[in-house]
């Protein structure tokens, strides 16, 4: 004779269901995200509140761009390889050990620093301040006339995030005056641009000299 053994149906234990998120897991990307977009206007801010006033020699060419109204671009002394090949610690960039394309052996998308020199004459246009040397790692311990502005090879000329100068709509045709005006009584030099370089060697534009004449950025 046979017995039954009774077994006991299992019971099935319910599922936890996923309890909330903890605050900080919703409001840390967001933050990270704000600080994101807060932090682009807020290097321009810091460089013009803290930086030191340098002029910078231009020649502006190709006057208009369709996308953001009338405007001047603008070609420094500085950007200029020929300028910069004869200054010290030029050569320390060709020395550089890399894969990427380069041009008069220094590799493209180099960084580097000019060193400028502020200039003893104090006129009106202000002089533009003389580039005295080139350096691949950003200077210490400048003279107290001297400011080290970072800017980087395209193969072409040099980079300086300073190349383009957006005109009030209300001075437009005063500006464009101006700029001509100077071109044909040949006063090249009377076009300069003030900006401001922090210690980091960035540089933000501040104000654009056309003869006695300065417009603000």
């Amino acid at each position: 004779m046979t017995s039954k053994v009774e077994t006991t149906p299992e019971v099935l234990k319910p599922q936890r269901l996923p309890g909330k998120l903890p605050f900080w897991r919703l409001w840390l990307p967001l933050l990270f995200q704000t600080g994101i977009i807060l932090a682009a206007p807020a290097q321009p801010f810091y460089t013009q509140l803290t930086g030191k006033t340098a002029i910078l020699q231009t020649v502006p060419v190709d006057p208009y761009d369709p996308l953001r109204g009338y405007s001047q671009t603008l070609s420094y002394d500085i950007s200029q390889i020929n300028n910069l090949q004869r200054l010290p610690g030029w050569q320390e960039l060709t020395q550089q050990q890399t894969s990427e394309s380069s041009v008069n052996d220094v590799p493209v998308g180099t960084n580097l620093y000019v060193i400028l020199e502020a200039p003893t004459s104090n006129t009106t246009p202000p002089p533009a301040w003389k580039p005295v040397r080139v350096s691949r790692d950003r200077p210490q311990n400048l003279a107290a006339n001297q400011v080290a502005i970072k800017g980087k090879f395209t193969g072409n000329s040099i980079a300086y995030g300073l190349e383009t100068y957006y005109m009030p709509e209300a001075q437009r045709d005063e500006i464009n005056q101006s700029i001509s005006q100077a071109q044909r009584d040949q006063q090249q030099r009377s076009l300069v641009v003030e900006v401001k370089v922090d210690t980091q060697g960035r540089a933000v534009p501040i104000s654009f000299w056309v003869n006695q004449r300065n417009y603000r950025f």
